[in-house]
């Protein structure tokens, strides 16, 4: 199909990741005309070649390193586990997969016009879509959501891209393993692929242009998890990588101090970019920040009169949680709620996250570093994970630490840094406590099944008497 004519609808939403489709969705079926476009990704970069598959495969890799050592267990003959690759991407993508067909389902809803296309800003809240299978189309949104997500980072390192280095998407595709993976970049990304490819068995070197891993994180806890990393035979070289050279099957990075690191393939975890570059939004009136995010108010409203953004392109924490949380305060503007009341606003918003690294590590709010450097008045709650009896059924003897942030004068929860097994989900109580503005003796006091690792909480708050 190809026309000049210009279809208008109640809302148009560029880009299908999880704010986006979820707000697309949920006014359709309140009734309004939807338009949603998508260039790439049936229903977003998380599903595709984030969060879903490198789960997955991270708990693959859990699975195999749980088999190796069941012996501790009380089990034997499972010590000689491996990978199969083939098995392994049909896994990951048999998830992947489902998850997709399940979308494509819920887009041909009634109300919700699924474009699959390259939209470009033409106008005030006017897009031009140039059809996958040919043609144009140009929409005008009464509102629109733009959702444009962002993409691996891609450093101008000499020679770098011309050895064939990978972003954390093409990792996804492999069809083998390399004998041994260099990766720069030693934040979130690097991290997780670092604990995850040594346990396939993949000879890993890490590195790092800080002092420690997980540069955002305190000092103490980074090191906890740099000692699970090397003690399960990850390398960690500290310093920059300068430029890349390709000789037979190896590459090589020279960092900057002149050293070298080799390996047979390269992944490059340095961070990611908004996909708003190209898509004409200087001509729908939307500003951008210096660093090319779309800028928003608290509302996540743009410059441009109704329009808003979410997600990664809007300078949200980049976490599918988070979109998820912009679709709310977005959805609750369009179903006619007040300003003025907090389910609109991004103000005072807390985002937990968790690193699925072994040993895993998860965090909200404040860390102690942030709370010290701000001149806050607080005390510092801090235990060893092997203190908590659930831990010693599970035989954890790691280094890992359960700590928390406490105003000194309201006894509120200012943060927590949990590190040991299961912590992504018993971050969750310690956000619920926050919310509710719950002092630290509150949860400290509060009947929690045992044994249990949210139990835990307990013990640390245990810990400030």
């Amino acid at each position: 199909m190809s026309t000049n004519a210009i279809e208008t609808v109640d809302l148009l939403v560029v880009g299908g990741g999880k704010a986006g489709k979820s707000l697309a969705m949920e006014r359709a079926k309140a009734g309004w005309k939807v338009a949603m476009v998508e260039r790439r990704f049936v229903g977003g970069t998380c599903i595709n070649v984030a969060c879903i598959p490198t789960k997955s495969l991270v708990n693959s890799a859990r699975r195999l390193s749980d088999a190796r050592t069941d012996e501790a267990f009380g089990i034997v003959g499972t010590e000689g586990a491996r990978v199969d690759l083939a098995k392994l991407r049909a896994h990951k993508e048999g998830i992947v997969g489902a998850m997709v067909a399940a979308h494509e389902k819920m887009f041909a809803a009634p109300g919700l016009d699924f474009i699959r296309g390259e939209a470009r800003f033409t106008g005030e809240r006017t897009v031009t879509i140039a059809l996958e299978g040919g043609g144009e189309r140009t929409i005008r949104g009464e509102r629109v959501l733009i959702n444009l997500g962002s993409r691996p980072a891609r450093p101008a390192i000499p020679g770098l891209w011309k050895s064939g280095a990978w972003t954390n998407e093409e990792i996804l595709r492999l069809e083998e393993l390399p004998s041994s993976l260099a990766i720069i970049g030693a934040s979130y990304i690097g991290v997780e692929f670092a604990s995850m490819m040594v346990t396939f068995g993949v000879d890993v070197t890490l590195i790092s242009s800080g002092e420690h891993v997980l540069p955002r994180e305190d000092e103490d806890a980074a090191r906890v998890v740099e000692a699970g990393l090397e003690a399960v035979g990850v390398r960690i070289v500290r310093g920059r990588a300068a430029s890349a050279s390709r000789e037979g099957n190896t590459t090589t990075l020279t960092l900057t101090d002149g050293s070298t690191v080799s390996a047979e393939a390269v992944l490059v975890a340095v961070g990611r970019v908004p996909n708003t570059d190209g898509i004409g939004l200087d001509e729908a009136g939307v500003e951008l920040t210096d660093r090319g995010f779309v800028a928003v108010d608290e509302h996540l409203r743009t410059s441009a009169e109704g329009v808003w953004a979410a997600g990664d392109c809007a300078g949200t924490p980049m976490f599918t949680h988070a979109s998820w949380s912009d679709f709310r305060i977005i959805r609750a503007q369009l179903s006619g709620t007040s300003l003025d009341d907090p389910t609109t606003t991004t103000k005072g918003r807390t985002i937990p996250y968790a690193v699925f690294a072994t040993p895993e590590l998860a965090r909200i709010g404040l860390s102690e570093g942030e709370a010290r450097e701000a001149g806050l008045d607080v005390r510092i709650a801090k235990v060893p994970t092997a203190a908590i009896p659930r831990a010693k059924t599970l035989r954890y003897a790691g280094e890992g630490f359960w700590k928390a942030v406490v105003d000194a004068n309201t006894h509120q929860i200012l943060g927590a840094t949990l590190i040991g097994p299961n912590v992504s989900e018993v971050i969750t109580a310690v956000q619920l406590a926050m919310s509710g503005g719950l002092t630290y003796e509150q949860l400290r006091f509060l009947p929690v099944a045992h044994p249990t690792m949210t139990e835990g909480l307990q013990v640390l708050f245990d810990s400030l008497g």
